[in-house]
């Protein structure tokens, strides 16, 4: 395959890992277990997956990648309690501004320069973001303490975004992914140790509980990062937080039609410009690589 083609199949799997990340709001509420258990054990079962998955994660160890699997599993733990506390859509949307980070260390870790055409998008994605966040700041049952899990989603998004650079610090030396899938295993595997002691007593918990938490493991997380550890070594750290966006268009889409937390029109027009603006970007990148 051309390299060419190569750089458009990444950009492609950044977008598909985004949808499978995007499913974790819907999901993590409609468990009845707590925000210590969803966390210890959908890192569990995600560990499990992608060392199954994806064969080079057993053999990248290091210590750059327990580094970067601290930032995983600080982003992780914060996204599951920030989900139990606020909604969906506003978890996403703030931890969605992690490029605004990205920007900042990208530069800064890893010499990568900020292109103006990349400037010009985070000028339109964050007009999506905020009529986003505006449109879908409403409160519901699912949301007992909105402004606790706003705080949370907003450190989420700082340690996303030492994620993301992270991943892409451990990627550039020779273009391997298996220390970003490695980075991603410890990372899941600190969630574990840390969440247990305070998962018990451990609710039996319903069939869909269960069921829940695997997929979040295996799905949500797993298949994602098959996705996202191939795409990364070929993509900017900041080029590729912008095409993760895509998760807070889906994720209040799965939350509304599975708990009714129905985004208002501001909601749906930001979401609309996110998508297209993804879109737009991306082919105009494909465009670019073919020449």
């Amino acid at each position: 395959m051309a390299a060419g083609q190569r750089a458009v199949k990444a950009r492609w799997q950044l977008v598909l890992a985004a949808v499978c990340f995007s499913t974790a709001g819907a999901v993590i509420k409609s468990s009845t277990f707590g925000a210590w258990q969803i966390a210890a054990f959908r890192a569990l079962v995600a560990m499990f997956a992608i060392v199954l998955l994806i064969p080079e994660a057993r053999r990248s160890w290091s210590w750059r990648v327990a580094l970067v699997g601290v930032a995983y599993a600080a982003a992780g733990l914060l996204f599951v309690f920030a989900n139990k506390l606020t909604t969906a859509a506003n978890t996403v949307f703030l931890q969605a501004t992690n490029p605004l980070f990205v920007v900042a260390l990208a530069p800064l870790l890893l010499g990568e320069r900020v292109r103006t055409a990349d400037l010009r998008f985070m000028v339109v994605l964050g007009a999506g973001l905020a009529l986003l966040f505006v449109g879908g700041n409403r409160p519901f049952a699912t949301a007992p303490d909105p402004a606790l899990g706003n705080l949370l989603a907003a450190g989420s998004a700082v340690s996303w975004a030492f994620t993301v650079t992270g991943y892409r610090w451990l990627a550039r030396g020779g273009g391997a992914h298996g220390p970003v899938a490695s980075a991603a295993a410890c990372g899941n595997l600190l969630v574990f140790l840390v969440s247990l002691p305070f998962a018990w007593p451990l609710a039996t918990g319903r069939p869909g509980d269960w069921l829940a938490v695997a997929f979040l493991g295996a799905f949500q997380l797993g298949l994602a990062y098959v996705f996202l550890s191939r795409a990364i070594t070929r993509v900017p750290a900041l080029e590729a937080s912008l095409f993760l966006l895509v998760e807070p268009v889906l994720s209040p889409v799965w939350a509304w039609l599975a708990h009714g937390e129905a985004p208002g029109p501001l909601a749906v027009i930001g979401g609309v410009v996110i998508l297209a603006a993804t879109a737009v970007k991306s082919w105009n990148d494909t465009q670019v690589v073919a020449a």
